[in-house]
């Protein structure tokens, strides 16, 4: 199959344009305390020199959102252009602040003027439902007058595991709900003449990420919009796991010529994150030729993909790239990879990844983990390690382990058990979407967890 991008409109982000004809583009997120300049700059400039090409930092305060100017003040001083952005939850006057400061600001529709996710179920008439959208109009336009004003470009980052009670109700947890829930917010922008938009829907369930982007780029043709697209697998976890779940949903949709710039979101240093997603660009034209031949050599519901790779995460990458959305849609089941220099043991552990990152099967725990950000208040990566050895023997189950509560319950509601960081140096454990325990002591939470686990596995 030949690679033919879907045209998008150009945006300019601070020194780079992205959509278009324009490659698509890196990026990455800081996990720095975003008050923490001097942390903040160094982990910028080691992003922007392992090629990251715009780099977001949260702000979960307006303190945060100020901040920003003397962290790009300070960037700029270093000879890095790289556009900062900032990630805003729960608080639209933050968002207007670090309009000011930032070259693009990432907005949530399911907690920008709707309350946070609390799983409840909530009815509305025609006529309510037309006054919420009238309230997320009203609240919104202020902050795009801002935005035009300063020349701040706009991410309408929608995210499965943080969906709003009202689309919710409303839609159910579908990628029709996900898909609403970001088009609200584009028709505000188009009516207000407002272009300067990249969008994101992101999820950890690869199966839902690829299918709500290929519908919301069914409902924006349909609607005549063409802004860009960021793509990205949500808590994709880390090593070999975190690897292989971001080139299946990823790779799936940009062999589609879907993407216009991309983050792959590793629970590790984050500048670790952009070498991957790089070689993820430079395989499209070999995995869409990969593509073509694992669809048509499906046999007994089998796929036999014959792959040349010089190292194991090259091969993990084409191979997940290659057969991702013929897993995700379903049209075979099982998986056989031929590569000279690898074992029988490697290819068979490659093949069963990939079908576990396309929910086909589940022949081992998963892990549902966040990248980290300036609201984790736990040593993340720590965790997840301490977490892994201790539950890596059990079978399909899946551990979420989320630094905070931006996408904690809401991700965890695929996830059997969860691990949230709920304050500094509390812990809030779950089962699936429901609280067990709240503010452990952090020291005290990785313990806990596993000891609940063992006790609810054993009444089963």
């Amino acid at each position: 199959m030949a690679y033919i991008r879907r045209k998008s409109h150009e945006i300019t982000v601070g020194t780079i344009r992205l959509g278009a004809d324009n490659p698509i583009r890196v990026q990455s997120m800081t996990n720095t305390v975003t008050m923490d300049t001097a942390a903040s700059v160094a982990q910028i400039l080691r992003i922007a020199e392992a090629g990251g090409e715009l780099v977001r930092l949260t702000t979960q305060g307006t303190r945060e959102a100020e901040n920003m100017a003397a962290v790009r003040e300070a960037v700029r001083k270093a000879g890095c252009t790289v556009p900062l952005v900032a990630d805003v939850h729960f608080n639209p006057n933050v968002a207007d602040v670090a309009a000011r400061y930032c070259e693009k600001v990432r907005i949530n529709p399911g907690n920008y003027v709707d309350a946070a996710r609390q799983f409840r179920q909530l009815e509305y008439t025609d006529e309510q439902y037309a006054c919420e959208l009238q309230r997320i109009e009203d609240r919104l336009l202020p902050f795009l007058n801002i935005c035009r004003e300063h020349g701040t470009a706009v991410r309408i980052g929608v995210n499965h595991g943080s969906l709003s009670d009202r689309i919710m109700s409303r839609y159910g947890d579908t990628p029709a709900g996900i898909v609403e829930s970001c088009m609200e917010f584009l028709r505000i922008c188009v009516r207000h003449d407002f272009r300067d938009v990249v969008i994101s829907i992101k999820a950890s369930n690869t199966v839902v990420m690829v299918q709500s982007v290929r519908l919301l780029v069914e409902r924006m043709d349909s609607e005549g919009m063409t802004f860009p697209l960021h793509l990205g697998v949500t808590e994709a976890g880390e090593g070999e796991d975190g690897r292989i779940k971001s080139a299946v949903g990823i790779g799936a949709l940009l062999t589609e010529g879907i993407g216009d710039t991309i983050r792959v979101s590793l629970s590790e240093a984050p500048e670790k994150e952009i070498p991957v997603a790089h070689r993820l660009v430079e395989l499209i034209p070999e995995c869409c030729r990969l593509r073509e031949e694992a669809a048509g050599s499906i046999k007994d519901d089998t796929v036999t993909l014959h792959v040349e790779a010089d190292t194991l995460e090259e091969l993990q990458l084409k191979a997940a790239m290659a057969t991702g959305a013929v897993f995700i849609d379903g049209k075979a089941h099982k998986l056989n990879i031929m590569s000279d220099g690898f074992t029988e043991e490697q290819l068979r552990e490659l093949s069963d990844a990939i079908l576990q990152a396309a929910r086909i099967k589940f022949v081992k725990t998963e892990y549902i983990s966040c990248p980290g950000c300036g609201r984790t208040l736990y040593d993340l990566e720590g965790t997840i390690h301490r977490i892994k050895a201790a539950t890596a023997h059990l079978k399909g189950l899946k551990i979420a382990i989320m630094g905070c509560i931006v996408n904690g319950p809401g991700e965890m509601a695929d996830a059997d058990y969860g691990y949230v960081g709920a304050a500094r140096g509390k812990v809030s454990l779950y089962k699936a979407k429901e609280c067990i325990e709240k503010n452990i002591p952090e020291e005290e939470a990785v313990e806990r967890l596993l000891r609940f686990i063992e006790e609810d596995l054993q009444k089963r």
